[in-house]
């Protein structure tokens, strides 16, 4: 198992560099030149050929020139490598955590806190259950607006979102937590968060470069604002939601009383967006705690 801990700002931020200069950078290969290059434009070879060959230097200058050539063709390699859109294969942890930059004011994922050992928990119940290799991030957020969420990622990457005073409020223990990362863990499984934000024109720009040519930043907008409106606004239909209870119940059920304790924490979901206005809007996002509960099979016993 390989776990990422929660995100360091430095890295998310070095995403968002590079993706800010694939759409929008216009870098000037001048910039980087070598003190090389810089000493080879202040003096013509050509001009002073007679005297270097009267020197017996004329071999040195060539020498020298091939040198820089072979510098400057580095630059210029090194420079073009930098507007790569990613590849299909790295592509959408690249979106995922550049929108993560985008919302950082919103989210409010950049603070300090204290370690929960929540990665541990729930790494041993990936594994538990036959999910081995799998690299993730749990990002915890310092506000409500945002509950819990599996982003889109590369293949055997997980990012998930999760709310500190969401599951405070709840007084969740760590394998109840660990149990609502699972649920998010098979949505992502199901690709139904990629299915929204996966918009056609998208697989026009994935793995291209574009140093000289112009991008059209456009189907990256599109992209951003399909995540806006499924996290904060649309979020998964019934069906949707019913596909995922199911998978849930059914790798849960060779252990009654992880599946009991699953059943439990719908329970308290479903109490707490009952009674807290902070959480009214959780039934628009993930429908509806309730109903889960009555698809479990057999009926559970209410707590």
């Amino acid at each position: 198992m390989f776990i990422r801990r929660d995100f360091i700002f430095g890295l998310i931020l070095i995403w968002a560099i590079v993706y800010v200069n694939h759409v929008s950078a216009q870098a000037d290969p001048n910039e980087q030149k070598s003190v090389v290059e810089q000493e080879q434009e202040l003096v013509d070879f050509n001009s002073i050929k007679k005297v270097l060959k009267n020197d017996m230097l004329e071999s040195t200058a060539a020498t020298k020139t091939g040198h820089v050539r072979k510098k400057i063709l580095v630059r210029k390699k090194k420079l073009k490598n930098r507007y790569f859109v990613p590849a299909k294969e790295k592509f959408w942890t690249f979106m995922s955590e550049y929108w993560l930059v985008k919302k950082a004011s919103l989210l409010k994922w950049d603070y300090k806190k204290p370690d929960y050992g929540i990665d541990i928990a729930f790494g041993i119940l990936l594994e538990n259950h036959g999910y081995f290799e799998k690299s993730f991030s749990i990002l915890l957020l310092n506000t409500p607006t945002v509950t819990h969420f599996g982003l889109p990622t590369n293949k055997n990457e997980y990012i998930f979102l999760l709310s500190v005073p969401f599951i405070r409020t709840m007084d969740l223990s760590k394998k109840e937590i660990a149990l609502l990362l699972f649920e998010d863990f098979i949505r992502v499984e199901l690709g139904l968060f990629k299915k929204r934000v996966e918009i056609s024109e998208v697989q026009k720009i994935m793995g291209i470069n574009f140093h000289d040519k112009k991008i059209d930043t456009k189907i990256f907008d599109k992209i951003l604002k399909q995540y806006d409106e499924t996290v904060f606004d649309k979020g998964f239909n019934f069906q949707e939601q019913f596909e995922v209870t199911k998978r849930v119940s059914l790798v849960l059920k060779s252990d009654l009383k992880l599946w009991n304790r699953y059943a439990q924490l719908l329970q308290k979901i479903d109490n707490l967006i009952k009674t807290n206005v902070l959480y009214k809007k959780y039934n628009e996002i993930y429908p509806s705690p309730e109903l889960q509960l009555n698809w479990l099979v057999p009926q559970v016993k209410r707590y």
